[in-house]
């Protein structure tokens, strides 16, 4: 049980850093950096509600680190599919906004294959008590 708890939040982080140097080589981009200084991500109106909406969303990434260790199996295990979901049709739906650059679908695909993989492994998480010991 242990080792899986390590892989995931594992993975968790190498999606995490992941979306942040994604984020970080938008701004080197100077049509998104055009847009975002007009208020803009794509089509949608940056708003404090966007805001916080993107908060929420990359806090449950960076608490995963921490709950994949130290949650109860059955917690963890759920925790883990819930957010790799989320996460996972976050980033595929993001793609079909405007026209995503090719950094942007390379970022994605890795951010994508990297979420459904912590959703199969917590999936496949055998129960501890079927663990053989020994």
């Amino acid at each position: 049980m242990r080792d899986m708890k390590v892989r995931l939040s594992l993975l968790w982080t190498f999606a995490m850093f992941n979306y942040l140097y994604a984020d970080v080589t938008a701004l080197m981009d100077s049509s998104v950096l055009k847009e975002l200084m007009k208020g803009y991500a794509g089509p949608i109106q940056i708003t404090q509600g966007f805001l916080l909406g993107g908060a929420i969303l990359m806090e449950t990434a960076i608490a995963m680190v921490l709950l994949s260790r130290v949650l109860k199996y059955r917690a963890n295990r759920w925790a883990n599919i819930i957010a790799g979901v989320i996460h996972t049709a976050a980033v595929f739906s993001s793609m079909f906004v405007g026209t995503p650059a090719p950094y942007y679908i390379f970022f994605g695909t890795i951010e994508i294959a990297c979420t459904l993989l912590i959703v199969w492994y917590a999936w496949k998480w055998p129960k501890p008590e079927l663990v053989k010991t020994g």
